[in-house]
This record gives structure tokens, sequence and C-alpha cells, in this order.
């Protein structure tokens, strides 16, 4: 996700018409879509029943799942159609500038924009009145990014449970109603053969790195140490363009000195201070809004739009999304004993989306789409000075059924020619 400089932040609502979504669904659209973009060409629904309870009670649901793909909100279209409903969702600004035709699409579908650099209090306010009208269930990403790791979860935001506790006060007010949120397990598994796809994959990347590819096959542990390989000769690269040279020893710390690097460099540029214990998305937040205002500001004597030079904003956008990019590759993603086919392509299509600018949707998978049990959200934050714990419960609720259902992708390391594809 990159700073949008075309034109200022301007708020995009969402479309409230029955007709598009209901088009869409029985078109099937969401499925074509899926299958011909996002290789997702299958799905297994989990406890709709849930979904539709709360629905019939006449709540106002809050739908809250993990986020590890751009497919999330699309696949919950399947969602949507089992319980026979529409959908409202929060979607980050830069998607509404790709092109104007998905632009178009977003909106019909549902979608409203919100200002992640900034605070966006019609955002908000679009969100907190969506779930008190209990007009359409809302989704809302509570760990805000997506990063291509199914089988973790990243901080969740606060606002996500200040919204649903501002909705519960108020429809309690209005009419005496609920707001409920239901947190949502994602999970993509491999339908095709994951050893012959990152051999294939890894054979381009090597290529792309001006390397003779390796003739390893599809062994398990050739495949590991090639990919180690690749993720340490684009790091190299990035150090050369960055900071002039590359350096020697593990990834980790090389990667985190990067990091610091890109952060601590942008925020000179703005004025910003570098604390290396403050936690990198927030630094990310703070450079890229920055940005936003440095570019978009008026000349401080006549109050009047100012033609700048976008390259060098740019230039400090890309930098900073360079580190929040880095950080998604997690230490421990990759332990042995721990590797399954679906982290195994997670981590390529990563580096793809690194040297590509796009990850190659080309392995068939199924999704998992489980709901959990209803919370009801209460109209009051705990104590002062400690963790949320509406914010805590759902993290503890999401946390469990990503951990069950990580185990139901296959052993990368362990592959038995005799077992079928999915």
């Amino acid at each position: 996700m990159t700073v949008i400089l075309d034109r200022p932040y301007s708020f995009v609502p969402p479309h409230r018409g029955n007709l598009w979504p209901t088009a869409i669904q029985k078109l099937r659209l969401i499925d074509r879509h899926l299958r011909k973009r996002e290789a997702v060409i299958d799905y297994e629904l989990r406890h709709a029943d849930r979904f539709a309870e709360s629905l019939a009670a006449g709540h106002g649901i809050l739908l809250a799942p993990n986020h590890c793909r751009y497919a999330d909100p699309i696949v919950l279209g399947w969602l949507s159609r089992e319980v026979g409903t529409h959908l409202f969702a929060m979607a980050s600004w830069h998607l509404f500038n790709t092109n104007s035709f998905e632009a178009f699409a977003l909106r019909r579908m549902g979608a409203f924009s919100v200002n992640r650099e900034g605070n966006d209090r019609q955002a908000i306010e679009t969100a907190i009145d969506t779930l008190v009208s209990a007009e359409r269930p809302l989704v809302l990403f509570p760990e805000g990014t997506t990063n291509r790791t199914n089988d973790l979860l990243k901080p969740l935001l606060e606002g996500v449970s200040f919204i649903a506790r501002t909705a519960a006060k108020k429809r309690a007010k209005a009419n005496g109603g609920k707001v409920v949120m239901h947190p949502v397990g994602l999970k993509y598994l491999c339908i095709g053969d994951a050893w012959e796809w990152a051999d294939e994959k890894l054979r381009e990347l090597e290529l792309a790195l001006s390397w003779q590819p390796r003739q390893t096959g599809t062994d398990p542990q050739s495949i590991l140490k090639r990919l180690f390989r690749v993720s340490e000769g684009y790091l190299a690269l990035k150090e050369i363009e960055h900071v002039g040279q590359a350096s020697s020893g593990d990834l980790r710390p090389r990667r985190d000195a990067l990091i610091q690097f890109l952060l601590a460099r942008s925020e000179g540029r703005y004025g910003l201070a570098s604390p290396r214990d403050a936690c990198v998305r927030e630094r990310v937040r703070k450079v890229r809004t920055a940005v936003a205002a440095a570019y978009f500001a008026p000349d401080p004597e006549t109050g009047k739009p100012v033609t700048r030079d976008p390259a060098k904003y740019l230039d400090d956008s890309s930098a900073v999304d360079l580190a929040q990019f880095l950080l998604s590759f997690p230490d421990k993603y990759l332990t042995p004993g721990e590797i399954t086919d679906t982290r195994i392509v997670e981590t390529i299509q990563r580096i793809q989306e690194a040297i590509y600018g796009e990850a190659k949707e080309t392995m068939p998978m199924s999704v998992v789409i489980e709901v959990d049990h209803a919370i009801e959200v209460p109209t009051e934050r705990g104590p002062r000075g400690e963790p949320d714990p509406l914010l805590c419960h759902l993290d503890a609720r999401l946390r469990t059924m990503i951990d069950a259902l990580s185990k139901e992708a296959r052993d990368f390391e362990r592959r038995d020619p005799a077992v079928p594809s999915r």
C-alpha cells in the first residue's frame, strides 16, 4: 500500500442499493473473479448458522476476519450468499485508486473508504451508523493490512473495538438492541502439487535474479535451501539499493537493520522521532501521514495549493512501504518441523510481489470460512490503563481458530508422492 498523491483524500461512501450486489451474487461473478484472478477455486463454510442466527435476531453485526490474502474480502461473498444477505466493508483508500472499474465494483459490493494515514471521522461514523441501524452486517479486518502469513495473527487495531463499543452504546440507547461481533477464521489450502509449483516458481525467481536455476526437482530440503537463497539475494539487492552495500550474517538482523535505516531516514526528513523500540507499523503510518500532509500542504503565505514534484515524496512512501514489507517475513514461519505447503506458497508469493510487483496467483487454492460464536459487544470499556478486554477476547478467539485451521495444511517436509492432490 502506498500513499496516493494523485489527489487529496476524499471519502468514498458505500453504495446502498441492493440491485448490484444481488446481480453479482446471482450471476456468480464472485466465483469467476476468484477463480481467474486469485486462483481460489473452492470453499467450505463452517458454522454459517451462527451468523444466520444473529441476522435473524436483528442484531447489529460486525464480522471480524483474519486478513492474509487480497482475496479475503471477496471470499466473504460466499458467506453472505449462504445466509442471504449483503455486506458493507471498510476498505483502504488506495484500493479505490487502482482503476475506475475496480473502484466502481468495490462500491457496488458495499465497500467504503478509510484513510489509514489520518483520522477519518467519516469512515468511522459510517461504520458506527451501519452497526447501529443494522442495515447490513459490517466487515472490519482487525489486523488492518494483509501480509500472506495465514497461520499468524498480527496485532489487532484498537479502532475495531472503539467502533463496535460506540455502536453498541448508541444502539442500546436508541432501541435497546445489541451489537455482536463474529470472529471469522479464513484458511487457504493448496489443492495442487505445492512441491512442483515451488520448484517451477523458484526457477523463475532464480532467472529473474540472473542466476543459473538449480536443477533439484521437488525434493523438499532442496526447495527450502533455494527459497532461503533467493530470500537472501533479494535482501542483498535492497541493501545495495538503499545503504550502498550488502552486509553479511544471518537474515533476521540484516533485515531489522535495513528496516531501521529506511524508517530513520524518512523520519528525519519530516522531523519525526526515530524510536527503535516503537511499533514498526505505527512508525510507517506516521511517515505516510507526514508525506501526504507535506505534499498537499498549501502555500503558507497565500493558502493556495502548491504544485510539487512528487518524486521525493513517492520515494519516502516507497521506502517505508518496503520497511513494512520486510517485516512481513516472520522469523519462525519456516521453522523445521512446522513447515506446511501453504507456508511455502505464501513465502514464494511474497518474494514474487517484491520482485515482480505482484504475486503469481497460479497455485489452485480452496478456502475454509469458519464463523465463531457471537461476542456480545459491551457498552462500556474496561478499566483504564489495562488492555481492552473486547480486543483481547477477539484476539484469543481468532488465534484459537487460526491455530486449529493451520493444522489442516500438508506437511511440506514429508512429501508422499502416493498422496493425491486435494
